[in-house]
């Protein structure tokens, strides 16, 4: 808005008949009046009315007619085919499209598995305007022709993570491979969590308890400062010592699944080409790409004050490459890194960087425009961090005396880090897809389908187990799945291994009893546990159905698979240890976070829809799954059947709600002032908020009890079928 007075306003503007700002402008929206209310946006994103490709195509069938050799030559071409509108340093754009791709990739991080390269999200914001992404808009631009020439065939999520892949293959690596099938948004992503910081590059100290212990970084984040990937290459909050930097940098990679060989690798690898960028003042860069004006078309950062291309670009402030033949893979960032002593020196835009003192002409690098000027290399903090650590020094003289044990060390962790959100290695497509099994990709070997599945439901069905007990352990087997990364889910029965068996909020004690049931049930027919599980849950909400007086029919599909604890990564899944769980109502303590967005952030994760993850709660209490058989939310006489009491009860006038703890409230019946039944945020959230207690008022309806069923198996076959990528691949 302009300091004009509203006198000032003329009449075309007092006149306009649309809101201005698109109903984007501060102030329009329900969260802006009331910022404490239940945002349930991320539950309906990626809806199918921003999809304009329609509801038939699909790209995971499509990709598999792309014709690989002809896209693989076309972008090693693509690599040092250098444009006038943006030239490429020494003729090779491998470093730009590199620094894309590990942006892309990096953002990953192990907490809540969102983030990484699996859904072209960098187009959007905010990514596309984070203070490390500058000028990666003009590597994606430079795709564009690659793009449209394979049009549907190709996604943007693969072409953004093929062309880092490609890059390096043209300067010299062997690569380890490349899987296609990534699907692309359209239309920036909700549910990631990128910080609460209001400004970009805010002091690292707003997301930790202890700048000092980086251990204590807010989770789910990865990176050090708001607009960084990881961490800040001048330093902790820029002020430059590599050794403090090190622990930073370890925490960051381990947030990202890399240990400290894979860290000092994918360090050493990424700037073993290309050149940092900051010849020319940062001022005279213009907006970001969602700030810049109609005029330039998408693009940010663009200098129209002085040259800004070439030599003159200016990208992160910091000035030089690292290696001294910076478009070959080979291993001069290690020569140079530690044969040298390196002193700290201010880069042409202000930047603190490290140069090396009395360097020998022919290890500088040249200039990108005029191979008869040369330059010193540069490294940054983070750089430094492989020197000086001890544990980092030792790796990095390791592969500076191995060097073809560097490069296989690098190209499995390149490949790590831009499939880590694929999914399991039965999602792979195409030529160059690995054939080797990886413990990272969380294998499962096929199951049988030919055993007598009516037998074994049978079996199930008259085992003593309750209703409970059966539905309760097929969903805690099933919850652990992610949508972000793929990750979890029934399929293994990961539940019987550590860490999971003994997880508290799968109640170790109650989870080995069922599966000691199980297990010779599924042993006797030729099933797998996992399918047992699974089906052992349809076994208890059809017995519920049937309780309730209805009949509906429970879909199962068998094949499910189960690991073994050597295909299994310890301590890779502890972060798909359940902190909350709303549908059983568990709560172990209180966080910041209210329980009830804590719901939100699981049904997202298991790609639920608001009535979805409403079906569920409401069966999930009546038929008695609450953890520790706790009664709050449990609004029925007859627990085990699967009724619409829960809504029923919970649209009732007849009864008030008091609290009687911060998370507990007792359901009094107005009339004789009884408390009938006990409740949490999470149950109560349902009746309050006022798009889900329109989902409650529908199945609290005479006419809908059935619907309510019906609805409940939808939701939960579902979840049940997940990480099923074999019925849906």
């Amino acid at each position: 808005m302009s300091n004009a007075k509203l006198g000032d306003v003329n009449d075309s503007q007092r006149k306009c008949p649309v809101m201005h700002g698109g109903l984007t402008a501060s102030g329009s929206t329900n969260m802006d009046w009331w910022p404490e209310a239940l945002n349930l946006d991320i539950l309906h994103q990626h809806d199918s009315k921003t999809n304009p490709m329609g509801s038939d195509f699909n790209y995971r069938e499509v990709v598999k007619s792309l014709d690989f050799d002809e896209l693989k030559k076309d972008m090693k071409a693509l690599m040092t085919d250098s444009q006038s509108w943006w030239p490429a340093d020494w003729g090779h754009y491998g470093g730009l499209m590199i620094r894309m791709t590990w942006h892309a990739a990096g953002s990953y991080r192990v907490a809540d598995g969102r983030g990484g390269a699996s859904t072209g999200n960098q187009r959007f914001a905010p990514l596309n305007s984070w203070p490390d992404n500058v000028n990666l808009d003009k590597a994606r631009r430079l795709l564009w022709p690659i793009k449209k020439k394979y049009g549907n065939k190709l996604s943007w999520a693969d072409l953004i993570a093929y062309a880092g892949t490609i890059a390096y293959e043209s300067m010299g690596l062997k690569t380890f491979g490349f899987s296609f099938g990534r699907e692309d948004i359209w239309h920036p992503e909700k549910d990631i969590y990128w910080g609460a910081e209001k400004e970009w590059l805010a002091p690292s100290d707003e997301r930790y308890n202890d700048v000092e212990n980086p251990n204590s970084m807010e989770n789910p984040l990865a990176a050090v400062q708001m607009g960084l990937i990881y961490v800040n290459p001048e330093g902790v909050n820029g002020k430059p010592d590599p050794l403090k930097t090190a622990h930073h940098v370890r925490e960051t990679f381990a947030r990202m699944a890399m240990n400290d060989e894979e860290t000092v690798a994918l360090t050493a690898g990424g700037h073993t080409v290309g050149k940092c960028h900051g010849n020319g003042k940062a001022e005279n860069l213009g907006p970001d790409p969602e700030g810049a004006d109609v005029v330039e078309q998408g693009l940010g950062w663009m200098n129209h004050k002085t040259r800004g291309i070439g030599r003159d670009t200016v990208t992160s402030g910091i000035e030089g490459a690292w290696t001294t033949n910076p478009t070959q893979w080979d291993n001069g960032y290690f020569e140079l890194l530690l044969n040298y002593d390196w002193e700290l020196k201010k880069s042409p835009a202000g930047a603190m960087q490290w140069e090396p003192i009395n360097i020998k002409e022919e290890d500088k690098p040249r200039d990108v425009e005029d191979p008869t000027k040369r330059y010193n290399p540069i490294m940054t903090d983070a750089d430094m961090a492989m020197k000086m650590d001890p544990d980092y020094r030792n790796i990095s003289e390791k592969f500076y005396n191995n060097p073809d044990y560097f490069s296989e060390v690098f190209a499995r962790a390149w490949f790590k880090l831009t499939h880590r959100d694929l999914g399991p290695k039965n999602r792979y497509i195409g030529p160059e897809a690995p054939q080797e099994t990886l413990i990272w990709q969380d294998p499962v070997p096929a199951g049988s389908t030919a055993y007598d599945v009516e037998k074994l439901k049978a079996e199930i069905a008259k085992s003593a187990l309750t209703v409970g007990e059966l539905v309760a352990t097929a969903w805690d087997s099933a919850r652990t799945f992610r949508g972000s990364d793929l990750r979890g889910g029934a399929n293994g029965a990961r539940i019987q291994l550590a860490p999971q068996k003994d997880w508290q909020a799968n109640e170790p004690e109650q989870l080995a009893k069922v599966l000691s049931v199980l297990r010779p049930l599924a042993e006797s027919v030729g099933a797998s546990l996992a399918d047992t599980i699974v089906l052992a849950g349809n076994v208890g909400v059809e017995k519920a159905i049937k309780a309730a007086g209805l009949s509906v029919d429970v879909p199962f599909a068998a094949g499910r698979g189960d690991a073994t604890a050597e295909m299994t990564d310890v301590d890779s899944f502890a972060p798909l240890e359940p902190q909350a769980d709303g549908f059983r109502n568990y709560l172990p303590k209180d966080y910041v976070v209210k329980p009830e967005e804590l719901l939100l952030d699981k049904a997202q994760l298991l790609g639920l829809t608001a009535a979805e993850m409403t079906a569920l709660i409401g069966g999930m209490r009546v038929i008695g799954t609450n953890y520790a058989n706790t009664a709050h939310g449990v609004f029925t006489e007859s627990v085990g059947a699967l009724t619409n009491d829960f809504f029923v009860t919970l649209t009732d006038m007849k009864y008030t709600w008091k609290p009687t703890s911060k998370n507990t409230y007792a359901i009094v019946d107005r009339a004789s002032g009884e408390q009938v039944y006990s409740a949490t945020r999470v149950d109560l959230v349902f009746g309050s908020n006022s798009i889900l207690r329109a989902y409650a008022e529908v199945y609290a309806q005479d006419d809908n009890k059935k619907k309510f069923a019906s609805d409940f198996v939808s939701a939960w076959t579902k979840v049940m079928n997940a990480d099923r990528f074999d019925l849906t691949c």
